[in-house]
């Protein structure tokens, strides 16, 4: 983000020429506070923003407009709560129609199920078949297959596009398929593919007859009135609006992807959907697309076709974002943590969950619960990562289980609970994920699917080392010092 290192640059200058203006410091500071107590911030956001005030109060100014609240802009507001009287007509004729699937629902998975459906969410499903795939690379080529075998739509949404690699045979694919008629669509977030969004690969997908749209474009006039840092992390590829995939993986390669960061190469996983929920992530899609699109005025799309039941497996997308289902996600995942009963594990490369979160996996280990948390030995987010160990001591002390992967970073983010119900998808363990991003899963009550999840975990556990809380409680003083320093931020980050 080298805009705000330029723009942040320029007001801490500006900051210390005019640091001896005491009075103003102080009405600065008294203003910002009324601030913070009009819009009833989380009391650890509002001291951490309060203490970058006091301190630094130009710079911390500028940085909560950036990033200090959560609006999207109000006319893009507007037309999400426009658009969304349609989705509403939509997704509870859905409801009506899998009314009868909820008698599927596990005893212990029907509160879970219920929460993720309330705020106009997405029912469970009966009838779907799914696949989880952990290779990467494999992953890419079932997507070409999938490209070349296309017969009407494609529809692509995602965080990042990255240049190199497979990921651009991924570009050529759905060139050729848009030239032999495929109506193709590709949604990306500015910030995650702007270096895609820079390349050649826009106009030449254009040019081919995809359309290509960019969402929540960064634009430094705007900052007063939407966030800079709302992202749409979401990942999502629906082929002919019967096959869906989803879950961690940008669309990368990860031979190419960030390999000067000093972390290794990142280690995903995806889900291959096939049956009656796959209508719910292409409806998420369009409504994405409808509202990123400035040509878009009304979400007219027809409603996605459901398809046959293709297997056994109870499932139900999970959409979450800051505007729409506000705060949905974190209650879906506390109430997860408290739901469980005698096994949970989290796989997450990034970890800085709030106060309580916290708790509430320190209470599930204290009642009984084996509590396993894994996440990579090498981020490449060094404040995330000295934030998220700041944390460790208590979580050990309770008896939660900390592994440190050393295959590279993981990046894969699930959850899985008593080995009978998954959470599965984008989601990171952080506040971003639970406040900020617009968020995918695909919640699945099924052992099967569970059993080869847990397969997974336990190939991650092989490559790791679990952390020893005697060991942990040695470490330097200076080192917990500076993660606990670090910590005070970790609201802001």
């Amino acid at each position: 983000m080298n805009f705000l290192v330029i723009l942040l640059d320029r007001f801490f200058n500006l900051h210390f020429n005019l640091v001896w203006l005491t009075p103003i410091h102080a009405s600065i500071v008294i203003g910002f506070f009324i601030r913070l107590i009009w819009v009833r911030r989380p009391v650890g956001v509002a001291f951490a923003w309060l203490l970058i005030v006091i301190l630094l109060p130009l710079l911390g100014i500028a940085l909560y407009v950036l990033i200090g609240e959560r609006p999207v802009g109000r006319s893009l507001m507007l037309k999400i709560e426009r658009m969304s009287k349609d989705y509403l007509l939509i997704t509870e004729r859905m409801r009506q129609r899998f009314q009868d699937d909820r008698k599927h629902l596990p005893l212990e998975g029907k509160a879970l199920s219920f929460l993720a459906e309330s705020k106009n969410g997405s029912p469970v499903i009966a009838g779907n078949h799914i696949e989880l795939f952990t290779n990467s690379l494999e992953i890419l080529q079932k997507f070409i297959d999938a490209i070349n075998g296309a017969k009407k739509s494609l529809h692509l949404e995602f965080y990042i596009w990255a240049l190199g690699g497979d990921a651009d045979r991924v570009g050529e694919a759905l060139i050729a398929a848009a030239q032999r008629g495929i109506a193709c669509r590709v949604l990306l977030d500015s910030l995650g593919s702007k270096d895609w969004l820079k390349s050649k690969w826009p106009a030449r997908f254009r040019n081919a007859g995809i359309q290509v749209t960019e969402a929540l474009p960064i634009q430094i006039g705007r900052f007063q009135f939407r966030r800079a840092d709302i992202r749409l992390h979401r990942k999502i590829f629906v082929i002919d609006g019967s096959v869906a995939w989803t879950g961690s993986m940008n669309m990368v390669d990860p031979r190419t992807f960030k390999q000067d960061s000093g972390v290794g190469e990142w280690v995903d996983a995806l889900v291959r959907v096939e049956g009656p929920v796959v209508s719910q992530f292409d409806l998420t899609f369009l409504f994405d697309w409808s509202v990123a699109t400035p040509r878009v005025k009304k979400f007219n799309d027809p409603e996605p076709e459901i398809t046959a039941r293709a297997g056994g497996v109870l499932a139900q997308e999970f959409a979450s974002g800051p505007v729409y289902r506000d705060d949905i996600l974190y209650q879906v995942l506390l109430s997860a943590i408290m739901d469980a009963r005698e096994e949970l594990t989290i796989t997450t490369p990034y970890f800085g969950p709030d106060d309580g979160l916290i708790q509430a996996l320190m209470a599930a280990s204290g009642r009984g619960v084996r509590v396993t948390l894994i996440v990579p030995k090498l981020n490449d987010s060094t404040l995330v990562a000295w934030s998220s160990r700041s944390i460790y001591g208590d979580l050990l002390s309770s008896g939660v289980h900390i592994a440190e992967f050393r295959g590279g970073l993981l990046h894969t983010k699930s959850m899985l609970i008593d080995k009978r119900i998954a959470i599965f998808g984008s989601v990171n363990f952080d506040q971003r994920s639970l406040r900020l991003n617009f968020e995918i899963s695909l919640i699945v009550y099924n052992e099967d699917f569970c059993a080869k999840l847990e397969e997974l975990v336990n190939s991650y556990l092989k490559q790791s080392d679990f952390v020893d809380v005697q060991v942990w409680a040695k470490k330097p003083r200076w080192r917990t010092l500076l993660e606990n320093a670090v910590h005070l931020a970790s609201p802001l980050l």
